[in-house]
């Protein structure tokens, strides 16, 4: 174990968080919010400091698997637990254990809440809180990866434990220029949105915050009505595209980049992503007309962008789906598992999961009829390995089992099933609202202490796809190896 190169890291992670938070810093001093910008700047000078006191780079620079996984897991819980200092030292979260849960569903696009009325904020959190879904959407070490080299080590383990789906490879040899190609498309469309927002006539500050919060589809808003407060129909349409253009599979992009439109069109992940969102928008339209809607028109208006906002977890509301037809809520519970594809800022179990799992749920069927055939099951066309598909549903399972532990756990504060199931849900999935005392007009705050460091543990395990929390707790991690 090159506890070294992790120290380094740690520091490097600190001093990252650092000049993030700085922006927030420069927000607050705008707005002549003097004692926030005081505290941001006690909160930077300590990361400075103990950055420093990490050390240097160390001479052994090697770096795998195991230093990957710990490293990635460290590193989020150490960006949480100081992004939680300034909600904190401010008062305006004066409970330290809400404050962390705040800034955990921030940096893993969660958008679960514990706020009851976020607007009373002042704009340097507010900027500060949505920044985090930013920093988290596309993964904290995968910035840091674009920005520096790191020679004599092995950035895709990283890159790994960080990135969700079920297998994150190079786009180009090299895993540095592979985490620039998906920076620069990330970036660019952030700034497409923020600029169609504010051609919509929303507000630069806004604008800016919002987009935040679609492209790391997080949901945290700035607005206690979430973009409802809005009542655009503009507005709404360009948040409901956007959130589905950031779960769509970055890996796709690369292909639009590199001119393979064909092999865009064909992307196995992309069209089935798109097919489930399109017939569950025509689904649940059709069920809101008449019963809560009176036109289709408005029907389709208020299920897109409610389909669009939990299929890729993001978790942005303009309507109380709690109240709607049981049909529709089922449904969306469902897309909440289902996820958005693997390689975005999405989560869920994600789409290519999915597809595998269908896909060997039939070859087993088949293989009652014809015990002697040889099925080999493809993903746009490239056979997948047994491991592969022995490890897609091994994840399901053991999702699903701390999906049910966690139920359990969150159960004792004696709510009904509908809050207690759906708030784990929100938080594993990395969604945000759910049903019940959770949903898009409730809140998370009526938890117990214990319940809410349940959830903040599943929004981690949720955003880090699982392995990466629980072999930090495993002792065998730890182990030196013997020589």
């Amino acid at each position: 174990m090159n506890f070294g190169m992790i120290k380094y890291l740690f520091a490097i992670v600190l001093r990252f968080e650092a000049a993030f938070m700085g922006l927030s810093l420069v927000v607050s001093l705008l707005y002549g919010e003097f004692q926030t910008a005081l505290v941001f700047g006690i909160v930077i000078a300590a990361m400075a400091i103990i950055s420093l006191a990490l050390g240097k780079k160390p001479a052994n620079r090697s770096f795998y698997a195991k230093e990957g996984v710990i490293a990635v897991s460290l590193s989020w819980l150490i960006i949480s637990v100081f992004g939680a200092l300034p909600f904190f030292l401010t008062g305006a979260i004066p409970s330290f254990v809400d404050a962390l849960f705040e800034t955990v569903s921030g940096f893993t696009t969660t958008g679960a809440s514990i706020l009851t009325d976020v607007e009373i904020m002042e704009k340097g959190l507010l900027f500060w809180r949505s920044f985090t879904h930013w920093i988290g959407g596309m993964g904290f070490l995968v910035f840091i990866m674009s920005i520096l080299p790191m020679s004599g080590s092995d950035p895709l383990h990283l890159m790994r434990a960080e990135s969700p789906g079920p297998t994150t490879e190079k786009l180009v040899p090299k895993a540095r220029q592979t985490a620039k190609i998906l920076y620069f498309i990330y970036i660019s469309l952030t700034v497409l949105e923020i600029i169609l927002l504010v051609a919509g006539g929303m507000p630069l500050f806004d604008s800016v915050t919002h987009a935040f919060g679609t492209a790391g589809t997080g949901g945290f808003s700035i607005k206690n009505a979430s973009i409802g407060a809005y009542n655009s129909l503009y507005i709404e349409i360009i948040i409901t595209v956007f959130m589905a253009l950031f779960g769509i599979n970055f890996s796709a992009y690369f292909l639009l980049l590199t001119g393979k439109l064909r092999q865009f069109f064909r992307h196995e992940e992309t069209r089935v992503y798109l097919g489930i969102m399109a017939l569950s928008m025509l689904a649940i339209a059709f069920d809101l007309w008449g019963r809560v809607y009176g036109s289709f028109g408005e029907a389709l208006r208020y299920s897109s962008f409610q389909v669009s906002s939990v299929m890729t977890t993001t978790g942005y509301a303009t309507a109380n789906f709690d109240k709607w037809p049981s049909f529709s809520r089922v449904l969306l519970v469902a897309l909440m598992f289902a996820g958005a594809s693997a390689g975005s800022t999405g989560g869920g179990i994600k789409m290519s999961r999915l597809i595998i799992m269908f896909k060997t749920m039939k070859r087993e069927a088949l293989r009652i009829l014809h015990p002697q055939a040889v099925k080999v099951i493809k993903l746009d066309n490239v056979p997948l390995q047994e491991e592969v598909i022995h490890g897609t549903g091994t994840f399901i399972v053991v999702y699903g089992t701390i999906t049910m532990l966690s139920v359990l756990l969150v159960a004792l504060d004696g709510y009904d099933l509908e809050t207690s199931a759906t708030a784990v849900a929100a938080c594993i999935n990395n969604i945000g609202p759910g049903l019940g005392r959770v949903s898009p007009v409730g809140n998370f705050s009526m938890f117990s202490a214990f319940s809410k460091v349940v959830l903040f543990i599943d929004m981690l395990i949720g955003r880090l796809e699982i392995y990466p929390m629980l072999l930090l707790i495993s002792p065998a991690i730890w182990r030196r190896r013997k020589a």
